[in-house]
């Protein structure tokens, strides 16, 4: 199948139809009838047959489906690189991070940033650490930040600071001499948590120390970010492992905050892509941000 075969597969798959298809593609009814013969002939089976007024896929097609739509897929992100390389420098700085990191560390961050680049155009996104690295592989970020150490060929990594895991409580749950000291890990057993299902290292690594507690803590509810487990443990719901930077969140939900004992070591890392220039403003973002990073971890220690 060609390309322009896989294109018309993919739309009437959607639309149902010919017509729709051939609209969808903004090519003539005609000229998507032929392709789609083309197609056919060359596969020597039909992909389509109609039914009360729709095109329904046959076995075959259906067997198709799941490969041409990876197939589309690669061919989109093709297209958005290469028009993201188009722009060339003509596009704004782009950052990339965890929710968590958008909200703890980046509005101060900027905020200081912006008193060197008045004018440069910055354009700021939230998402999991693996659509991070997709983002800045396909071009559609320069800088991203996660917790996460990631290791690709394209992408260089430095650590900009480094925090200590600490566990988060509802206002009032602890008392004041408590709240001075670390929290042990075995205080955890049997307690309400609220769970991380992160899947990543230093998840691993949690959920590998919970799980010889015993009893082990009771978890009712699993969440794929820090920000969620710290606004369900404002809400009342639990306790919660975090980054020290999530602790720290001047979102207005009051919770309470400890280190955890024993120490888990917490990096914030950067990530850009490796043989490239750097633009001056993107160097100045990122001391900002190591600045910004390692006051407010040094505040968790202190």
């Amino acid at each position: 199948m060609r390309l322009r075969h896989i294109e018309l597969f993919q739309a009437i798959l959607q639309t149902g139809s010919l017509t729709a298809a051939a609209q969808l593609l903004h090519i003539s009814q005609p000229a998507a009838s032929k392709i789609l013969k083309h197609a056919e002939q060359q596969l020597g089976f039909a992909l389509f047959s109609r039914v009360r007024g729709k095109l329904q896929p046959t076995a075959e097609a259906r067997i198709l489906q799941q490969e041409s739509e990876r197939l589309a897929a690669d061919l989109q992100r093709l297209r958005r690189l290469a028009g993201n390389l188009g722009r060339g420098e003509e596009r704004a700085l782009r950052l990339i991070c965890t929710p968590a990191l958008a909200q703890a560390l980046i509005p101060q961050a900027l905020q200081r940033w912006r008193q060197h680049f008045t004018n440069t155009p910055c354009q700021l996104a939230t998402q999991h650490t693996a659509e991070i690295v997709q983002a800045l592989l396909m071009r559609e970020a320069d800088l991203g930040l996660t917790l996460q150490a990631v290791e690709h060929p394209g992408l260089s990594r430095q650590v900009l600071a480094q925090g200590q895991m600490m566990v988060i409580a509802p206002a009032n749950w602890w008392g004041a001499t408590e709240l001075t000291q670390p929290l042990r890990l075995q205080e955890l057993a049997g307690a309400p948590l609220i769970g991380l299902d992160t899947r990543d290292a230093l998840g691993g690594l949690l959920r590998g120390h919970l799980e010889e507690l015993d009893p082990p803590p009771r978890i009712d509810t699993w969440v794929q970010t820090y920000q969620l487990a710290r606004s369900l443990v404002a809400a009342g719901q639990g306790l919660a492992l975090v980054d020290p930077l999530t602790a720290l969140a001047g979102d207005g939900q009051k919770v309470q905050a400890r280190l955890l004992e024993p120490t888990i070591q917490v990096p914030l890392y950067a990530l850009e892509r490796i043989q490239e220039s750097t633009a001056p403003a993107q160097v100045a973002l990122l001391e900002q941000l190591r600045q910004q990073a390692g006051m407010l971890m040094k505040a968790v220690v202190s």
